[in-house]
């Protein structure tokens, strides 16, 4: 690391805590008002504004983000229209907000510092379909930000992920003068259910990337002080189908030969995914987690509908998952005398880091922030899919390498809880690793 680079990152650690008071604010904000993915209309806006006043070169939204023909588990246009109405009543931006209809969310600013290495750094923005507690001891109702729509909050984190990634573009591009590259911040839509990271690779965003960088908040309730973890931080590989079984109906009770029971495809079905052979050389999983079907007691059933999911380890794992799941979904339609039609929701890729660069973020937090750092292991058990995996396929397919970090803290509960929230001081970690990760490639 030479001394320019030195220089820069000595500013870093005292610039994000002075960010402190107005990233608690913005991370309340987005808590407040979450939204679901491919329907963060409101967000996008919020956030391409703000890269805007910061001085990003460039800030793209809507069909310049992400491939419209590769996104995955689009909401029905209805919901999505419905709550593009609603936001639209506020009174945001209109010709901004207009680029983003149809759920094409998403935002990625673009720094230009001149010759010098390009840097991506991912931050996800989208919510979950989880309610949030109304408990007197939850922090965010207590203070007055807990989530203001029914059925929808930020239970993983992901309005942290986008204050530290609106905290970081914010820092870098006030540094801009004394760093040498290309900086994009992705600002990636639709993370939950694996749905959004395939449409920003197809757009070619990460093409010419040479160093990508994300990270999750998490931690348990009683660990001490906040810490940056690194490892292999291995994710599994998914795939999310949905397998739609047409059948015939029939009078149950007058003629049930002249019926074809797509009920009876869709259990067989059930029945023989869970029975998979497990792939010998990586962990495999596979769940049905949700069935529709029947019109009533005495009617064949004509239409089945089974949502599930696969994962492995390894990409070549999951892919034997996914293909074993498809001809047992299309011999179960056969054995009944019905035909189905299978459907990709979201997907995975597996590893996603490089040990030289984990290597490079646990001596740079450690050494150049005054980042406590933990390498961390490897373990199965704590195994999650996660679509970044996809950016980081993409920047490895040519060279390039990726870190998914860990910004570890006390958290009131585990992600996806009606009960998670993290203190708010992760936030100022979060951008000085970021930044100061950046920073020390940009020097």
């Amino acid at each position: 690391m030479n001394q320019q680079s030195d220089l820069i990152l000595r500013q870093i650690p005292a610039q994000a805590a002075a960010l402190g008071p107005a990233l608690t604010a913005l991370r309340r904000e987005l808590h407040r008002r979450p939204e679901l993915g491919w329907m963060e209309f409101r967000s996008s806006v919020r956030i391409a504004k703000a890269l805007e006043k910061m001085g990003c070169d460039e800030v793209l939204v809507g069909d310049a983000v992400c491939d419209r023909d590769s996104r995955l588990g689009v909401p029905p246009q209805a919901e999505l229209e419905a709550h593009y109405r609603s936001v639209e009543a506020e009174g945001l931006d209109p010709a901004l907000l207009a680029r983003m209809r149809g759920g094409m969310t998403g935002v990625i600013g673009i720094l230009r510092c001149g010759p010098g290495p390009v840097i991506a750094l991912r931050f996800d923005i989208d919510a979950l379909p989880v309610t949030e507690a109304e408990d007197p001891d939850h922090r965010p109702a207590a203070l007055g930000f807990r989530s203001e729509l029914p059925g929808v909050s930020h239970a993983c984190g992901h309005d942290g992920h986008t204050a530290i990634g609106l905290g970081t573009a914010k820092l870098l591009c006030g540094l801009r003068e004394q760093l040498h590259g290309t900086v994009k911040f992705i600002f990636q839509p639709a993370e939950e259910g694996v749905r959004g990271a395939g449409a920003i690779v197809a757009k070619g965003h990460l093409d010419d990337v040479e160093l990508l960088l994300g990270a999750h908040l998490g931690g348990e309730p009683d660990a001490r002080g906040d810490t940056i973890g690194v490892g292999p931080n291995r994710t599994l590989a998914t795939s999310k189908l949905d397998v739609l079984f047409h059948g015939k109906a029939a009078h149950a009770g007058l003629v049930p030969d002249a019926g074809n029971n797509a009920m009876l495809s869709a259990a067989t079905a059930i029945l023989n995914l869970h029975a998979i052979p497990r792939f010998g050389a990586a962990p495999t999983r596979v769940n049905v987690g949700r069935v529709t079907a029947g019109a009533g007691r005495n009617v064949i059933c004509d239409r089945a509908l089974l949502e599930l999911e696969v994962r492995g380890l390894t990409t070549e794992a999951n892919d034997y998952m996914t293909a074993y799941a498809k001809r047992i979904a299309e011999a179960a339609a056969q054995m009944h005398g019905c035909s189905c039609e299978i459907a990709l929701r979201g997907e995975a890729a597996g590893d996603c880091n490089d040990p030289a660069l984990c290597r490079t973020v646990l001596t740079v937090c450690r050494d150049r922030l005054g980042l406590a750092v933990a390498e961390l292991p490897d373990e199965p058990k704590g195994y999650i899919s996660e679509d970044y995996s996809l950016l980081a396929a993409r920047v490895r397919s040519h060279g390039g390498q990726s870190c998914y970090f860990k910004n570890l803290t006390a958290c009131a509960a585990p992600i996806h809880d009606p009960r998670f929230d993290f203190p708010e001081r992760a936030l100022v970690t979060g951008v000085t690793a970021f930044a100061g990760l950046a920073a020390s490639q940009m020097g």
